[in-house]
């Protein structure tokens, strides 16, 4: 993509992500609280804490996931990687802490 050339999927992934943080409010909020109880677990809980949390991020990261390449695999080779790109930029922008599995996926 070029600098200054808008992606023509840049609305409509606006709008899964806009559909994604409606749909998907309580496994953001379970987060939320995930990372609040990790951050003030005392030493011994610290590591199950961390753990809880990680399974909300995978969850968040699947869910996102799924969004992406369910869209991309109506598109044809070309049109389907300039999605999953702009996808991922704009997931990243919004989501950066669950984003991971996307961008490990992409390279």
């Amino acid at each position: 993509m070029r600098f200054g050339r808008r992606s023509r999927f840049r609305d409509l992934v606006e709008r899964q992500l806009d559909l994604f943080a409606q749909d998907d409010a309580e496994l953001l909020e379970e987060a939320a609280q995930s990372e609040s109880a990790w951050n003030g677990a005392g030493a011994e809980d610290a590591e199950e804490a961390y753990g809880d949390y990680q399974l909300v991020v995978d969850a968040i990261a699947d869910r996102l996931l799924d969004i992406r390449e369910s869209y991309a695999r109506t598109l044809d080779k070309e049109a389907a990687a300039e999605y999953s790109a702009e996808f991922t930029r704009a997931a990243t922008r919004r989501y950066r802490r669950y984003t991971t599995l996307l961008a490990d996926l992409d390279e």
